[in-house]
């Protein structure tokens, strides 16, 4: 398990800073046509699999949560921020949102079809990344698809940096990939993306199958 103390330092940060972030983030997806496409992409194939149950793993204010119900989604939201989950519930009252964290999930076995994690794992230290990993393996259903966003290291091993919230993690895209198929996921495809004006860093997206007999 993460080290307690990680979970509460990230969580209060989000707190204290709930209400702005979910203003500048509102309209994130208006002016960015490749992040809008990964999201696409992943809503159609949880679809086309059949559809079913759907988590966004720290959702935030909701918006990312709500963008992905209106392409056809059963989507709930989940966040460590008690502050993030009362906006998300104030915006959008007709989803479900809960607070929980993603190394210790309240959900079933094999009971979601479809998991979205955007820039959600950038804050985990990264010795404690397998360990969400096989927490996203535990509750996805074989066949179920893993979309990840965050930044990536461009041909820098992982590097920390000083987020504006609390510090986090750019990622090489090959070596995230690597642990994820550790934990049972097969790669789909992936995006890379330049960073826009007013941007720092390189942004990736991965989209991942949970494949059957994984490991658990």
């Amino acid at each position: 398990m993460q080290d307690p103390s990680h979970l509460t330092v990230t969580a209060d940060a989000y707190d204290s800073i709930a209400a702005l972030y979910a203003d500048l983030f509102r309209n994130a997806l208006d002016d960015q046509p490749l992040d809008r496409a990964a999201l696409g992409v992943f809503a159609e194939v949880v679809r086309t699999a059949g559809g079913g149950p759907v988590a966004e793993l720290g959702c935030g204010p909701g918006h990312t949560t709500a963008y992905l119900r209106k392409l056809g989604l059963d989507i709930f939201g989940l966040d460590l921020s008690p502050v993030m989950i009362d906006l998300a519930r104030e915006a959008f009252p007709d989803l479900r949102f809960e607070v929980g964290s993603m190394d210790a999930l309240d959900l079933a076995d094999g009971g979601l079809r479809g998991i979205v994690s955007w820039y959600s794992v950038i804050h985990t230290p990264p010795r404690e990344l397998p360990v969400y990993f096989g927490e996203f393996g535990r509750v996805l259903a074989p066949g179920g698809h893993l979309l990840l966003g965050f930044f990536e290291s461009e041909g820098d091993p992982v590097t920390p940096f000083d987020h504006k919230v609390t510090q986090a993690y750019r990622w090489p895209i090959d070596e995230l990939a690597a642990l994820a198929r550790a934990a049972g996921f097969a790669e789909i495809g992936r995006i890379l993306r330049e960073p826009h004006e007013g941007e720092r860093f390189r942004h990736g997206r991965l989209l991942m199958r949970r494949e059957p007999g994984s490991v658990e």
